[in-house]
């Protein structure tokens, strides 16, 4: 049975990745930073499946101890500060984790078994103020946030350590990829949440910042299947994972509150503390690559995707009002 070590299993990936790891048969070691308020919600279903194992991006002896005692095959890098708006408020942090980390990891890889995988979680962030439309793998870098420096730099440090180690190590640049597993202070889980919220008379108002901001929205189960993929070619490449179709902000509201037979117009109001400092540009994926070398395609389209969430959401916050 081949071993895999998932960084960030807590997260919605790393739950969605776990599970898809274990139905292969993998034995699959989760590593979990040690903090007072750590949650296993994501994984409270699979977690007597998974091996635990506590873990620092920053500490690079605990990643060389967890990668000696457990030998992984496949060594998946999930963990990072992955709020974009709170990396203008943390950028020291966010570069310390989402980038520095990065190498500590790889560092760990080469020092105790460079014949294991490493996949990278690179980000759509990156292209920011983008140079083409759509972007591909080849699509120069132009990051508008510390979060989308940060994720270059442990995109190129994967890029430096395949090439100066020979190590099989590859970067996927995932576009923005949901589910209801989403934490609630990104916007799609914000909507979502916020129209079952209303629905229920919880709430009578959504605050949102730009409603015409666009991106390229998957399902995030899809997205974790390509990640694994990756790692079983004969030869390591970067790939862009993305649906090739955008969506804005005001789109996403219009589908969840319809959902609901609501229209978001009475509820959503524009609020400039939500606006991002520097806004990235049109983010819209060209998949070819993986859809021509791996035979990927998403499975879940927009719509469909957004009602899986509100759907969600309605059953949790049913619950939340019935404890």
């Amino acid at each position: 049975m081949p071993t895999a070590l998932i960084t960030g299993v807590t997260g919605q990936d790393g739950s969605y990745l776990a599970e898809f790891l274990l139905n292969k048969g993998y034995t699959v070691v989760g590593m979990v930073r040690r903090t007072s308020t750590v949650t296993f919600e994501r994984i409270s279903h699979i977690q007597d499946d998974l091996i635990i194992v506590q873990g620092d991006l920053h500490d690079q002896s605990s990643l060389v101890d967890v990668m000696e005692q457990h030998q992984p095959d496949e060594v998946y890098n999930l963990a990072a500060q992955s709020f974009v708006p709170v990396s203008w408020n943390q950028p020291v942090l966010t570069g310390e984790v989402t980038s520095l980390g990065v190498t500590r990891l790889l560092e760990a890889i080469r020092m105790v078994k460079p014949e294991a995988r490493f996949y990278q979680a690179s980000s759509s962030e990156m292209f920011g103020k983008v140079r083409e439309v759509p972007q591909k793998e080849t699509t120069p870098f132009y990051p508008r946030s510390p979060y989308g420096v940060a994720k270059v730099y442990g995109h190129w440090i994967t890029v430096n350590y395949r090439e100066s180690y020979n190590l099989y190590a590859v970067s996927g640049i995932l576009f923005n990829h949901e589910s209801p597993r989403r934490g609630l202070e990104f916007v799609t889980r914000k909507i979502t949440y916020g129209a079952a919220r209303i629905k229920l008379g919880l709430a009578d108002e959504l605050r949102l910042g730009n409603l015409e901001a666009r991106r390229d929205w998957g399902f995030a189960g899809d997205y974790v299947r390509m990640m694994w993929m990756m790692l079983q070619q004969d030869a390591p490449e970067d790939y862009v994972i993305g649906t090739g179709v955008t969506h804005s902000v005001r789109e996403l509201c219009e589908v969840a509150f319809g959902r609901v037979g609501l229209d978001y117009r009475d509820y959503v109001v524009q609020d400039p503390r939500f606006y991002r400092p520097a806004e990235v540009d049109l983010l819209v994926a060209d998949p070819t690559k993986a859809r021509e070398k791996l035979g990927w395609v998403p499975s879940v389209s927009f719509e469909a995707l957004i009602h899986m969430m509100v759907d969600a959401d309605l059953k949790r916050v049913a619950v939340e009002m019935a404890a």
